[in-house]
């Protein structure tokens, strides 16, 4: 992968699912994304704290337009095709050219979980990653008490890779993140 490549995020494709349409977040997404960005459940076990206004979600999601344009921002939005809903985000926080590799992150509405369909969106964008992106290697960083998202990790054929104890502070405590990983041809190896 090159760095000419990231430049496919300034015009963000669409991808779908069966259940799921993936696509570049929008400044009309706002409510949406307030809707479970607000709920300190969604937040517990990510870096940033529950938005406190649909204001401030409004702000962030236009500051994101900026970060598309400047090649800076590599998330999608996760939008349930039966009802249009923005229901979280799901992409890749980084990526480290050099080894060809990249982390990836997703968040979903508590009112979604226990469904699939974090799952059915971390498949699609690792598959994007590989296939299209031609990257080797995908990482996931997820704190030791969030076991539904190592679930969601291991459904999608991350394996477990290291555990780094006080690895990270987070909202001022230290948390301890295991590391899943998965390279292109297990993933494609795993697929039918």
């Amino acid at each position: 992968m090159t760095e000419d490549m990231l430049f496919i995020f300034t015009k963000i494709p669409t991808l779908e699912t069966n259940r799921l349409i993936l696509r570049k977040i929008l400044v009309s997404d706002y409510q949406d994304m307030y809707d479970y960005s607000s709920r300190p459940e969604t937040s517990r076990y990510l870096l940033w704290t529950p938005h406190v206004s649909p204001r401030y979600t409004k702000k962030y999601v236009s500051y994101l337009q900026g970060q598309y344009r400047d090649e800076n921002f590599y998330d999608f939005a996760i939008v349930d095709k039966k009802s249009g809903k923005m229901i979280g985000t799901c992409g890749f926080t980084s990526f480290e050219l050099e080894n060809n590799s990249a982390e990836l992150g997703y968040v979903l509405h508590p009112d979604f979980w226990g469904k699939g369909l974090a799952k059915e969106a971390l498949l699609r964008v690792m598959g994007f990653g590989f296939a299209e992106l031609r990257l080797h290697r995908l990482t996931a960083k997820i704190m030791t008490a969030n076991t539904a998202s190592k679930r969601v990790a291991e459904k999608c054929g991350m394996r477990h890779e290291a555990t780094h104890i006080d690895g990270m502070r987070v909202k001022g405590n230290y948390e301890t993140i295991e590391e899943y990983a998965i390279l292109a041809r297990e993933f494609f190896g795993k697929r039918i």
